[in-house]
């Protein structure tokens, strides 16, 4: 008989599933979920039927809504956002690409004027053939994702 894996449930919170393995430590930094000082349950590398290998997060007290999700789908595209109430998936998400990123990283480009000027980053997000591009709103330049993964 195969050992099966427990994770403790929350009462209260979201769950990050189906996140593709080895993002979810980015995403944990990202969304600077570490600072919110609630219960957080990670899980790195569990399986998946779907993804072969997969990464989990339990974040307790924090109700994500659609447009937080779909800031994740950049980094976690085909993830799935379950929010949780008295035990009981509340509402689930999965996520889709945003038109818009706000506020998630800086602008790649040095000579940005959201570099010297106190304004949010703002990106109009368009995907080409495989690769998500990213449209900086003040200097107008476009970026792949892969630049900012590791902002």
């Amino acid at each position: 008989m195969a050992n099966k894996l427990q994770v403790e449930a929350i009462k209260t919170g979201t769950v990050i599933d189906h996140i593709p393995a080895g993002q979810g430590m980015k995403i944990l930094k990202r969304m600077e979920l570490i600072k919110l000082k609630e219960k957080i349950t990670v899980g790195f590398n569990l399986p998946s039927k779907n993804l072969g290998m997969k990464d989990l997060i339990k974040v307790a007290n924090l109700l994500f809504t659609e447009e937080e999700a779909n800031q994740l789908a950049l980094f976690a595209p085909g993830a799935t956002i379950n929010v949780i109430e008295n035990y009981i998936i509340k509402d689930k998400f999965e996520m889709s690409l945003p038109d818009v990123v706000q506020a998630a990283f800086d602008c790649p480009n040095s000579n940005c004027i959201s570099h010297s000027e106190p304004v949010q980053s703002y990106f109009t997000v368009k995907q080409k053939n495989n690769d998500i591009q990213l449209k900086c709103k003040y200097c107008e330049k476009s970026f792949s994702k892969s630049i900012v993964e590791d902002l």
